[in-house]
């Protein structure tokens, strides 16, 4: 015996989809299958590039187009099979879905007001935030222990479940989620793994000069 936990070192990469026209809209996509702009295609060519410096050893995404196209580049690049999975889908948020941030402040301004401020939310009659963490962060858990020790996994999905996922794996209270800034498109945040469970070891990497666009702000 060393005294090393067993499986420590592990990190897992959560890595938002590219740009999409409802992206540029402030169109709010959900689970709306939208694909990437020639420019979102562009932006995960090269982030792809970055994260296959990492060594990965595995790529889980949601299987929307616009997540599902990111992940393709990635697997382009490093060989890796990807496995596509509807947990990690965008939180379905009802009548919310394909109106612009503008017209769901106008609409539902209560309704959006109260989930700003932390409270349990159905956007547009849709999923609560807990409910997506209840999907998505078994997914990814359920991957990253198939990891080996100091293995890598990168997660393709979307901004609102990426972050729902890293509050619900971090153990922090869903009130303090908003906490979590947004991610750009086509940015990424890490987890490491150390003896007391996941650690936030970079958040929304690579966002300059880029602004954050997309459901999740």
């Amino acid at each position: 015996m060393n005294g090393r936990v067993a499986g420590r070192g592990r990190r897992i990469v959560l890595w938002r989809h590219g740009q999409t026209a409802w992206n540029l809209e402030r169109r709010f996509q959900g689970t709306m299958d939208i694909e990437l702009t020639e420019a979102g295609v562009a932006q995960a060519r090269r982030a792809a590039r970055l994260l296959a410096a990492l060594g990965p050893d595995a790529i889980v995404s949601s299987d929307l187009k616009r997540a599902a196209d990111t992940a393709a580049e990635l697997a382009a690049v490093t060989g890796l099979e990807v496995v596509h999975d509807q947990g990690l889908r965008e939180t379905y948020a009802g009548v919310w879905q394909g109106l612009t941030h503008e017209e769901i402040i106008e609409r539902y301004g209560e309704e959006y007001a109260a989930w700003k401020r932390g409270e349990p939310v159905r956007r547009g009659g849709g999923e609560l935030e807990t409910e997506v963490a209840d999907r998505a962060a078994p997914v990814v858990e359920r991957s990253a222990d198939k990891l080996p020790d100091g293995g890598v996994l990168v997660v393709v999905s979307h901004g609102g479940t990426i972050r729902t996922t890293i509050g619900r794996l971090l153990g922090l209270d869903p009130r303090s989620w908003e906490a979590l800034g947004g991610l750009t498109n086509c940015c990424w945040s890490v987890l490491g793994e150390g003896a007391r469970g996941w650690r936030l070891l970079e958040h929304n990497a690579g966002t300059l000069p880029e602004p954050v666009l997309g459901d999740d702000v």
